[in-house]
């Protein structure tokens, strides 16, 4: 089944980003009320079998969901269903994984992730970002990167796995300059550039009068 300009309204209980807040470090703000996740693209696919349904939405994909927008050349949603198994639209219920692929692009607040190819599994409660993963705060300025990125729903937690070439990475804010530190740890300080005075010894011809040592005249008895 082929849909043109689709728009989908697709009922969504988990947010795909929860897990993209491990980072915070402040508490934790009252929680958005959930609203319908829609998902619009150029076209849209929909194969069902009897226990789950595959939507497959394609070109300048873009999902809005609760507290979070996303965007991806390619979405691949499976869906399980019940219901009446001949049916061509069976009763949706619980979401089994959303796969972005190509330019994923995900916002949420003020934290923004980028990738190549992102998985979202509702069930497991966590977000496994692949394909060159970066994830940055645009508030703070902080960003990190590694090959394989774990966002946990709930959690506050992040996991970033390395490979023998490619280790994460964190990049923080610059420091400002401390300057030159002294060995009780403060910053010395600096005062204005003065020249050293160099005292010169006077040497006069002829000395000063209060420096001339006192003539003393001792009158001699006479000698019978």
């Amino acid at each position: 089944m082929m849909l043109r300009r689709a728009s989908v309204c697709l009922l969504i209980a988990t947010s795909l980003m929860c897990g993209a807040r491990a980072a915070e470090k402040a508490p934790a703000a009252a929680p958005t009320p959930p609203v319908p996740t829609v998902i619009e693209s150029g076209s849209a696919d929909m194969i069902s079998t009897a226990t789950e349904t595959t939507f497959t939405f394609r070109t300048h994909v873009v999902v809005s969901a609760t507290n979070m927008k996303m965007t991806c050349d390619e979405l691949v949603v499976v869906a399980k269903r019940s219901g009446d198994a001949a049916a061509t639209i069976g009763k949706q219920e619980n979401f089994k994984s959303l796969i972005a692929t190509g330019n994923v692009r995900i916002v949420q607040g003020d934290r923004e992730a980028t990738c190549g190819r992102a998985a979202v599994y509702p069930g497991d409660d966590k977000v496994e970002l692949t394909e060159s993963p970066v994830v940055r705060s645009i508030k703070e300025g902080w960003s990190q990167t590694g090959p394989k990125m774990i966002l946990y729903r709930g959690e506050r937690r992040a996991v970033i796995e390395g490979t023998a070439t490619e280790r994460p990475r964190l990049t923080l804010p610059a420091l400002k300059d401390l300057g030159d530190l002294g060995q009780d740890g403060k910053k010395k300080k600096e005062g204005p550039s003065v020249a050293p005075k160099i005292g010169l010894p006077l040497t006069p011809a002829t000395a000063p009068e209060d420096t001339v040592t006192p003539k003393v005249t001792v009158p001699i008895p006479p000698q019978k």
